[in-house]
């Protein structure tokens, strides 16, 4: 929290039209979580660096503009719509009433949506082009304002040039040939996709309650609600498919044996490695040391003093090119490494 701070402090003062933070959900997400717990707890964490940099003396309108959050689009294709319908009606009300934003680009909720890594198969790996077209649509029905495609055999590998292209060719057609885009909110006054996005909506703000009963988010993430919530989620979710309650085409329904031998795969060699190695290498040898030392040091004092903000001596480090192993690991001489203690 205190980097964060620091970084919008810098930001809203030296970099004024600086994006200066995506607010994530999509690994949340990956980690096996509902729709609605990726929905409250991404904006809950959003909230709670709003509440830190106002709570810091930062004017809310001065930083609010520049934020973006980043979410998860999975195969359920109404769910997910609702979902990202929910958030922008509840990152708006929040920022309005709750925060009293007046500048209406602090209502704004500008989010990036990645297709869902997690619903790809190994299995019949042709399958996550339909999947991804579909999750990708219901990005933009639900409003994205970014949109990444993920490539069919990412489940296997880095993905290869023809799968990344496919990946592309996906977007291009949903942005320059269905005409999908040409429509905000298309699926608005649906009684369906209302109820949903209502009930959403419910759901997430019980969660909020919880948090607040927590005493916040970092209070509930030390005590392990988060995780526990989404561990809970992720069992049953697996529970599903050994039950055949939820069917995934390919892995627990119409199979069939194969192998992977007709998919070209990405090899990395391992040259490759060893040619960044030496190119670190080359950098500490002809770099300035005494710079590199004088500036490490210079950050390790900031970090320790609460009233120094870190950004000035973290990009002074960059340019003396430290790398980032030892800028971390002079942070970490400070702060520590944060260890998850077992909570359930």
């Amino acid at each position: 929290m205190r980097l964060i701070v620091d970084m919008m402090k810098f930001c809203t003062t030296e970099m004024p039209r600086w994006n200066t933070i995506s607010i994530s959900g999509y690994h949340i997400r990956e980690a096996g979580s509902t729709a609605v717990q990726e929905l409250a707890f991404t904006l809950a964490d959003g909230f709670a660096y709003v509440e830190a940099a106002m709570k810091a003396g930062l004017d809310i309108d001065d930083f609010a503009p520049r934020l973006s959050f980043f979410f998860n689009s999975h195969i359920d294709f109404f769910e997910e719509i609702c979902k990202f319908r929910a958030a922008r009606r509840i990152y708006a009300r929040r920022m309005r009433e709750k925060y009293g934003a007046k500048d209406p680009r602090s209502w704004t909720l500008r989010f990036h949506t990645q297709t869902a890594g997690c619903s790809a198969t190994a299995q019949q790996p042709e399958n996550n082009i339909v999947r991804v077209a579909y999750e990708a649509l219901a990005g933009v029905l639900g409003g994205t304002q970014s949109l990444h495609t993920n490539s069919m055999d990412e489940v296997l590998a880095l993905p290869s040039e023809k799968s990344v292209e496919i990946a592309l060719r996906t977007q291009q057609v949903l942005a320059y040939e269905t005409n999908v885009t040409n429509v905000i909110d298309p699926l608005g006054g649906s009684y369906f996709i209302e109820a949903l996005t209502d009930e959403m909506e419910r759901q997430a703000e019980d969660y909020f309650r919880q948090i607040e009963e927590y005493g916040g988010v970092v209070e509930a993430i030390e005590a392990g609600f988060f995780q526990h919530e989404i561990a809970d989620a992720s069992y049953r979710y697996q529970r599903s498919l050994e039950t055949k309650e939820r069917i995934i085409v390919g892995v627990n329904a119409f199979q069939k044996d194969e192998a992977h031998d007709d998919i070209e795969l990405l090899k990395i060699p391992p040259e490759i490695e060893r040619g960044q190695a030496r190119s670190v290498q080359d950098v500490r040898a002809s770099r300035d040391g005494a710079r590199v030392e004088a500036a490490l040091a210079a950050l390790k004092r900031a970090c320790s003093d609460e009233r120094i903000n870190v950004m000035p001596p973290l990009i002074e480090a960059v340019n003396a090119l430290a790398t980032e192993g030892e800028i971390v690991e002079s942070m970490v001489e400070v702060f520590g490494r944060y260890t998850e203690r077992a909570a359930f």
